[in-house]
């Protein structure tokens, strides 16, 4: 029964609740899903997070109002949401969304988080720079002070929404429904990461923390895993089939990010 209504009230992928009202003013907006009852995935709620941050570092807000409107996708396997004109930095394909659902034809991309979603918007004809990387990547750099890695539990499993009735009450499981800050503590007490939710490897990893992805289901399709992780250069994609594989099999060899060409890919001509 439990397995039911959380299946129920999060498998519908069109489902978004407004984060915020509109403003009465041009103003850039980010994107960001939402599970249909209006609580908050932390993975894409992360994309409002990293630039709320970043703008803040030149004292620029969400609400600054803009010569032009626009609209932003950064963090999520969104780009069936985009609309024409726009922008695209990091955001990826989610591979189990019909490739009919993607209508959009006038796109101003300037990153996106791997390769394959590159090769999809490639050949459709649109433009896309080699920049690779989830933004998500960059709070290590954003939030330097204020997160730390303890170490103090041998590893936790942080699901995607899709699987969380799967471990319900099992132990050391962090849940994507909780606050953004909240989760990134609890990964960051783990000296092993497993995760079926995404976000929970990258942020891992973004830390330092070996991650392995643990499939649980056939909920979530490969694509996007994939997607990040030829994006940082591992094609060697192995994953668990279960926990106890995953903490037998270790985390997944590490990467040096450069968080630069991301970060010089940000629109900031949005806030003229």
């Amino acid at each position: 029964m439990l397995k039911r209504k959380i299946r129920a009230l999060f498998n519908d992928e069109s489902a978004v609740a407004p984060v915020h009202a509109p403003l009465p003013y041009n103003h850039v907006s980010v994107y960001c899903w939402r599970p249909a009852d209006g609580r908050v995935n932390f993975g894409d709620h992360l994309g409002r997070i990293v630039v709320s941050q970043l703008l803040a570092s030149r004292g620029l807000t969400l609400e600054d109002e803009v010569t032009s409107a626009a609209r932003m996708l950064a963090i999520g396997s969104v780009l069936h949401f985009a609309a024409n004109g726009d922008v695209i930095w990091g955001s990826g394909v989610n591979g189990k969304v019909p490739e009919s659902a993607f209508i959009a034809t006038a796109l101003d991309i300037r990153a996106v988080r791997g390769p394959l979603t590159q090769e999809f918007l490639r050949k459709r004809g649109f433009e896309v720079p080699s920049v690779f990387g989830d933004p998500a990547l960059l709070v290590p750099h954003l939030f330097r002070e204020r997160f730390e890695c303890t170490g103090e539990l041998p590893h936790v499993f942080v699901p995607n929404l899709h699987d969380l009735a799967l471990v319900a009450g099992q132990s050391h499981v962090v849940s994507p429904l909780l606050g953004w800050n909240k989760v990134i503590a609890e990964i960051l007490r783990a000296r092993l990461v497993l995760a079926s939710s995404l976000h929970g490897l990258i942020i891992a990893e973004a830390f330092g923390i070996p991650a392995r992805y643990v499939r649980l289901s056939e909920t979530e399709n490969l694509f996007k895993y994939q997607d990040y992780y030829y994006g940082t250069g591992r094609e060697n994609f192995e994953y668990a089939a279960s926990i106890a594989e995953a903490i037998e099999m270790g985390g997944m060899p590490a990467f040096t990010f450069d968080p630069q060409p991301l970060l010089a890919a940000f629109p900031w001509d949005l806030w003229k």
